[in-house]
């Protein structure tokens, strides 16, 4: 593995194209730490260290941002309002017929849908950026992280403005990497975010308890084994090919397969669960300090309820969204790849299934089969960091416990097993051994 990349680094082009994303890396990195003015740091840190829903949310948009958020950083957001425009526009184009038509036009296609992502991802900015900073003025006891709303017009503009500029300037400087880079740019910004808090926490377990830092290194190494064995699971579905005979010559007749995967949803189940989950335990926030006896009650119970870690119940509904939120999700994304079409028009066929609608039958009895495994193997992942505080001594902190997030493994994982791949292939095509042996 270490000579294949020794040796990939002698090929002029890849070694540009791996110090290119290195660089673009850092720049990142760097604006990372540009703060917004007039932030509170030491405010964003209570928040941060508390254990409510606020605390959790928090935390979880503290590790996708690689720390950006506990500095109040113009990349505070990271790229997290794009992936909630990128999965809106997944959910509405099998509903809208001009989305789904303009889906099937090829290239040309993708790139006008990949453009009004990038629209809508401008207002997700400034809601989600007006959102966060309200959200986290309310659980600030009293103490605003940033000076924001009516009694400051000016600085909130510039607050918003500057948190969507970092967005934006974080999606273009993913722009480059997959043009000019190696792998996907989103993604890679995304893994280096999270990687980036990986240290931090690790030495900070590592001081306050070194049994809990062993127990934790060896279930995460255990969770990203599976996971790798979990993604990369798929089951085969033969596809034949008839002849066709045009003059001469003979067209068809090959022998292939149809690889559906047991994990085709990735780490969307969990954001969704996730947010989901958060929301209770907001609302029950607010409700909590209401002069109403019966609110007051009805919040404290949210709060207590859906604080993460506390009960379980926040357990058992966590990993029954996600486990239901992934059968959606692969069936929203089966239907739009719209398969059994793709084969009739290209006359290929399941032996011993008729083509049209008894393929289309067959393969979502397949897909849903291998598919709750998958949506087992996600919701227990989902809980896992949850069931760590109590089985490591002394529990852990919110900031320890997104050692072993789920989704954050799960990027991290998909993010290298992907760029080991495409590395590969560009060592295959130069007649170099593989990367993986």
């Amino acid at each position: 593995m270490f000579e294949s990349l020794a040796q990939s680094l002698r090929l002029p082009d890849l070694r540009r194209r791996i110090l290119f994303t290195l660089a673009i890396l850092a720049i990142y990195r760097l604006a990372a730490q540009v703060p917004v003015p007039g932030a509170d740091r030491a405010a964003i840190t209570q928040i941060l260290e508390g254990t409510g829903a606020v605390g959790r949310l928090g935390n979880f948009l503290n590790l996708m941002t690689g720390g950006a958020l506990e500095q109040f950083s113009v990349m505070a957001m990271g790229v997290y309002p794009y992936i909630t425009a990128s999965i809106i526009m997944q959910l509405m184009t099998p509903l809208i017929p001009a989305l789904e038509e303009l889906s099937k036009e090829g290239e040309s296609g993708r790139n006008k849908i990949n453009q009004w992502t990038y629209w809508m991802t401008i207002p997700l900015c400034i809601a989600q950026a007006f959102a966060q900073i309200a959200l986290l003025n309310s659980a600030g006891g009293g103490v605003n992280i940033v000076e924001f709303g009516a009694a400051d017009p000016l600085n909130s503009v510039t607050v918003l403005m500057a948190l969507t500029a970092g967005t934006m300037f974080a999606l273009w400087l993913g722009e480059r990497i997959t043009e000019e880079g190696l792998g996907n740019g989103v993604s890679i910004i995304i893994f280096v975010s999270i990687a980036a808090q990986i240290p931090t926490n690790l030495i900070n377990l590592a001081t306050s308890n070194v049994l809990s830092l062993v127990i934790v290194a060896l279930f995460t190494v255990g969770i990203v084994y599976a996971i790798v064995i979990i993604q990369e699971g798929h089951r085969r579905i033969p596809v034949q090919y008839g002849r066709q005979v045009r003059g001469q010559k003979v067209y068809g007749g090959q022998s292939t397969f149809i690889p559906l995967r047991v994990n085709s949803t990735g780490m969307i189940p969990l954001i969704f669960a996730t947010s989901l989950m958060i929301f209770p335990g907001v609302i029950g926030s607010l409700m909590a300090s209401s002069d109403n006896d019966t609110l007051r009650s009805f919040g404290i119970t949210l709060q207590n309820t859906f604080i993460s870690g506390s009960s379980w119940v926040y357990f058992l509904v966590y990993f029954i969204l996600v486990v239901g939120f992934t059968y959606f999700y692969a069936d929203v994304i089966f239907r739009q790849q719209s398969l059994h079409e793709t084969l009739q028009r290209n006359g290929g066929f399941i032996p011993g299934i008729r083509p049209g609608q008894r393929t289309e039958s067959y393969l979502t009895f397949v897909l849903h089969r291998i598919t709750a495994f998958g949506a087992l193997f996600l919701g227990i992942v989902a809980v896992i960091p949850y069931f760590m505080q109590f089985i490591t001594p002394g529990g852990l902190t919110p900031q320890q416990s997104m050692i072993v997030d789920s989704a954050g493994l799960l990027i991290v994982v998909g993010v290298v097993v992907d760029t080991i791949k495409q590395l590969q292939a560009q060592l295959l095509m130069r007649n170099y051994e593989g990367f993986i042996k």
